[in-house]
């Protein structure tokens, strides 16, 4: 009995080709430039265990997550490996940053304080990254007012400043601003003059263009990319060959033939134009499929695309099957990944659904099994 017929729904992680990614990536990589390994919300939806496992053997150089809880499920699998928390650091999380040696990042100077004074109660230093805001709007200080953080920051002997970072908002969209923002950064960082061994990143897979230009720059950080979602064409990665590692399936559960003019699924949103073979598909967003790929995605079976008929419901999805002759209760749907000669990528599937390829991933349940096929065990 082959595997998947154990499940209604479940995801396949093709580890070899995540490490094959990681391979590609790293060799693209301009010399010294570190890598920041980006594995927040349980590694987009791949597990994080295993997936940091891999990275570790690879040779990545750091991590970085979203809270202190993330933080924690690496930590146990490894100590040393820096570790930095990309939110901001709730009150009742920080003793988590001296518990399992995190590096938090500060945003404001209310925020140092805080950790500084936490640092001096326990008696240790307290890893920071200083966050600059250039134009996301979100987290980090304000750019016109960084050097007086910079400087802030300096007084507190018991933080010790391991790095200076930025995000891009449009980095994949708006070239102009983009560079907008990497000037205010730059500018500011030939203000501050940070030491050699600082972490001085900006960049993340979709921007990858500033190594060959400015010397400050020695740290990336890599996240969709390790996964096999290219980045948009004029990034700098963009010459890494990745190959895409999650593939998502289901089963098809019923089959049935249905006259001209029926109403398919809640609301009846689509009607049938003739009489029509469909297949009722043993997942729905339940298993984190978009609602809004009804109507517009489909699925690939027997190597046939197959649209989706009327709204995605919580465990099933409805789709046309009327191409196929040889179908069976129990046969895969593949809704990211191969099947026969043809593919849907995860770039394909988040477009169908109107959404993105970090939201599809990480909307993927945990009711989804994901089985890991490895080239070897570890």
């Amino acid at each position: 009995m082959p595997d998947h017929a154990r499940y209604r729904c479940w995801v396949e992680i093709h580890l070899d080709a995540f490490e094959r990614n990681l391979k590609r990536i790293q060799a693209s990589l301009p010399k010294g430039v570190r890598y920041i390994a980006i594995v927040k919300a349980d590694a987009y939806g791949h597990g994080m265990p295993q997936i940091v496992r891999r990275l570790m053997q690879c040779g990545v150089d750091s991590f970085a997550v979203a809270n202190t809880r993330e933080a924690a499920v690496i930590r146990e699998m490894g100590a040393g490996w820096p570790i930095l928390i990309l939110g901001p650091v709730l009150p009742e999380e920080a003793t988590d940053l001296v518990r399992d040696d995190l590096t938090a990042t500060i945003s404001d100077l209310n925020e140092a304080k805080q950790l500084h004074a936490l640092a001096k109660s326990h008696n240790t230093d307290l890893k920071v990254h200083l966050k600059i805001d250039t134009g996301m709007g979100r987290l980090g200080v304000w750019h016109e007012q960084a050097l007086e953080l910079y400087q802030a920051l300096k007084s507190m002997p018991m933080l010790h400043l391991e790095g200076i970072y930025t995000h891009f908002s449009s980095a994949d969209s708006d070239p102009e601003f983009t560079e907008t923002q990497r000037r205010r950064f730059i500018e500011l960082l030939e203000q501050m003059q940070p030491p050699p061994d600082c972490n001085i990143h900006a960049d993340n897979s979709a921007g990858l263009d500033s190594f060959n230009r400015e010397s400050y720059f020695n740290a990336v950080r890599i996240g969709l990319l390790q996964f096999g979602i290219p980045p948009y064409p004029h990034s700098a990665l963009a010459s890494a060959k990745v190959e895409p590692v999650l593939h998502f399936k289901t089963r098809v559960g019923l089959i049935k033939t249905l006259p001209v003019g029926t109403g398919i699924s809640y609301g009846h949103t689509y009607h049938l134009k003739k009489e029509t073979s469909v297949a009722v598909l043993t997942a729905g967003y339940g298993d984190g499929l978009p609602y809004a790929l009804g109507n517009s995605g489909s699925v690939l079976i027997h190597g046939t695309h197959c649209p989706v008929l009327g709204r995605v419901t919580m465990d099933q999805t409805i789709v046309d099957v009327s191409e196929l002759s040889d179908l069976k209760i129990g046969d895969t749907a593949t809704f990211i990944g191969t099947s026969g000669t043809k593919q849907i990528s995860a770039s394909e599937f988040s477009a169908a659904a109107d959404t993105i390829p970090w939201e599809a991933l990480c909307s993927i349940s945990k009711r989804v099994t994901r089985v890991y096929r490895a080239p070897r065990e570890l």
